[in-house]
């Protein structure tokens, strides 16, 4: 099985889309000429031409609608953003249009379009570039929300997203692009609200999604060495929420840890920590525990950034606490 970095998978995901589907086409800024902010759309105009590789302005707002009008008309297009920080421009057209238009039409209106590109902390890029916007978009019924973890689970998931016929939200680690994982050769799609056990276990679950996956994977294996074997699942998707698998997990290890890379206030953990109690009540041994970033804008300097995000040494103290060995 070939071992490719998320790069490449996502890109191999929209190559092999745009050949599958000539409705399929990609728009935003630098995603031609330049191969993307990333890189991740290297090749494909080259492949495909100016009309399926389109550059656009600096304007979200004006290239997300554009976006918009197009899945109106039949075709899927995929909507990168540089960052999601840039997102906040073209909200509106994706909460109030892309999300509403098949309820407010009756249904005459389907709307495939993908909003992609990189979200959460990257390394000292600054508070307005160090966002974690899920639990927005989560929030808005009409709209899906997609954060995988690995570049097998990029590459099916934006695969499956792409063929989607409602508008899906698709955020990738911006600190992910260089892993690496294994990715099956050929057709192989993820479906959309399915989370996936990273890690098996039996004394805790760990619930953590995008780059928190791997934090809680390197916080597994240094509580193994004192014989805390810890269970991770990932989500993957947020909406919909495969809470069932979830709770599966916490109902097996009656404890679970929810970590996140976004503030505390209102973020998507405190979602899941409700819907683990409300399914899971009987089976806890403790009260659910949450890892997040702290409660202030990402500062520039890096020891002051690492010290905001979460770390390992936080997961292990969670867990610790949640076993009463704290």
């Amino acid at each position: 099985m070939p071992v490719i970095s998320y790069r490449e998978a996502l890109n191999q995901a929209m190559r092999e889309e745009m050949e599958r589907d000539a409705n399929v086409f990609i728009m935003g800024e630098e995603v031609g000429h330049y191969n993307g902010a990333y890189k991740v759309t290297q090749g494909l105009l080259q492949r495909f031409s100016e009309r399926r590789v389109v550059d656009a302005p600096i304007a979200e707002m004006g290239f997300a609608g554009i976006g918009v009008g197009a899945a109106m008309v039949g075709l899927r297009p995929i909507i990168e953003f540089m960052t999601f920080n840039f997102s906040l421009v073209a909200i509106d057209q994706i909460v109030n249009n892309a999300a509403k238009i098949f309820q407010m039409s009756g249904g005459q209106y389907n709307i495939p379009i993908v909003f992609r590109g990189p979200s959460g902390p990257a390394v000292q890029v600054g508070s307005q570039h160090s966002q974690s916007f899920e639990s927005y978009y989560a929030h808005v019924p009409g709209l899906k929300v997609v954060m995988p973890s690995t570049a097998k689970d990029a590459k099916g998931l934006l695969k499956t997203a792409i063929r989607d016929e409602n508008p899906v939200v698709f955020m990738e680690g911006e600190t992910l692009y260089n892993t690496t994982w294994d990715v099956p050769e050929g057709e192989e799609l993820i479906p959309i609200g399915v989370a996936d056990i990273k890690r098996e276990g039996k004394d805790i679950t760990l619930i953590a999604w995008s780059k928190m996956v791997w934090t809680c994977l390197d916080a597994a294996t240094a509580l193994a060495k004192e014989g805390i074997e810890c269970e991770i699942v990932d989500p993957r998707t947020l909406r919909p929420l495969d809470v069932e698998t979830l709770a599966t997990s916490v109902r097996k290890t009656g404890r679970c840890v929810i970590v996140e890379v976004g503030w505390p206030v209102a973020g998507f953990g405190a979602e899941v920590a409700y819907q683990m109690q409300k399914l899971c009540m009987d089976s806890l041994d403790a009260p659910i525990e949450r890892v997040c970033s702290d409660d202030v804008p990402m500062p520039y300097a890096k020891n002051l950034e690492d010290e905001v995000q979460p770390q390992v040494k936080d997961v292990v103290a969670a867990v610790k606490r949640a076993l009463y060995l704290e």
